[in-house]
């Protein structure tokens, strides 16, 4: 399984690639950058208040000047999301960035029908978790976008993180459609949604992964927790990629894995016509320079 310094490699071997940032004049934001610029990993064009954003670096990178970075005014926060999404659009960038701007701003100038990103599939939460306590990385999706989603959301948000990790280096990754139970119980939805993704798979209907569900958590990660109960699969105690069965799951997953779990992580939304690095305000930017790696690294 990757790691993020193999991340990092792929990412700088992805040479020319430009990264556009909405409403950049944020201190963990240019921050982030800095440390990317650092890494050869990207060029950046800063949205926002130029006047601020020229200021902020001045202040604390003095060395992020051009050709690494440039600066395009943007009288305010809408403008500049909409703005950051014009130079996706048009090819400029290949990567969209949130800085100091509401995410409902942020999707808002991503759905625009004129100048958007939509591609008319699913947007969904893809993120790479490096997890000491298991020593391997594992990707979990979706505990960002989809509230609740279906059986036809779920094919889509299953093949928007394959995507992911295909662009990270795995090529025939394992999904494990998370339950609480590992057999099929018709009072449980997600025990039956995760059947008729494994047989769509085996049928061909999902292509590029193996699925095999439902799982328990445990059963997913662990390969003695599998055996105990007597779990077999191509899954089974190794999959590559949960799939939460609801946005709170995923929410309490990802966060635990964080605080209790002290584990690094990056993270893309994926479905639209170029990945966007959609990270927390509150976010480190260590964080954030993970996010952008593993971006970078599906924006071809």
């Amino acid at each position: 399984m990757v790691r993020f310094e193999e991340i990092f490699s792929k990412a700088e071997a992805a040479a020319g690639a430009t990264v556009a940032v909405a409403s950049a004049e944020d201190y963990e934001v240019l921050k982030s950058v800095h440390m990317a610029v650092e890494k050869n990993l990207a060029s950046f064009i800063l949205v926002g208040d130029e006047k601020k954003i020229a200021s902020m670096i001045q202040e604390s990178f003095p060395d992020l000047t051009e050709p690494a970075i440039s600066i395009q005014h943007a009288e305010n926060t809408q403008n500049a999301a909409l703005e950051a999404v014009k130079l996706v659009s048009s090819g400029k960038a290949g990567v969209l960035m949130k800085g100091h701007v509401e995410t409902s701003i942020l999707l808002k100038a991503v759905l625009n029908k004129e100048v958007g990103l939509r591609t008319g599939n699913v947007l969904s939460h893809v993120a790479l978790f490096e997890v000491p306590a298991i020593d391997r990385s594992i990707f979990i999706t979706d505990a960002a976008m989809n509230i609740a989603p279906d059986l036809n959301q779920k094919v889509q948000i299953i093949q928007n993180a394959v995507k992911i990790a295909h662009g990270a280096g795995v090529q025939n990754p394992s999904v494990a459609p998370l339950a609480a139970v590992e057999t099929i119980n018709p009072a449980m939805q997600a025990t039956l949604d995760a059947a008729a993704l494994t047989q769509m798979n085996r049928r061909g209907q999902i292509k590029g992964c193996v699925i095999d569900g439902p799982l328990a958590l445990d059963n997913a990660i662990s390969v003695k927790a599998a055996e105990h109960k007597g779990i077999s699969g191509p899954a089974a105690g190794k999959a590559d990629i949960l799939l939460v069965p609801s946005i709170e799951a995923g929410n309490i997953l990802y966060k635990s894995l964080m605080y209790f779990g002290n584990s690094k992580v990056g993270a893309v939304i994926s479905g639209a016509k170029a990945p966007i690095v959609l990270t927390s305000r509150a976010d480190s930017a260590e964080s954030k320079l993970y996010s952008l790696a593993l971006a970078i690294c599906t924006s071809y």
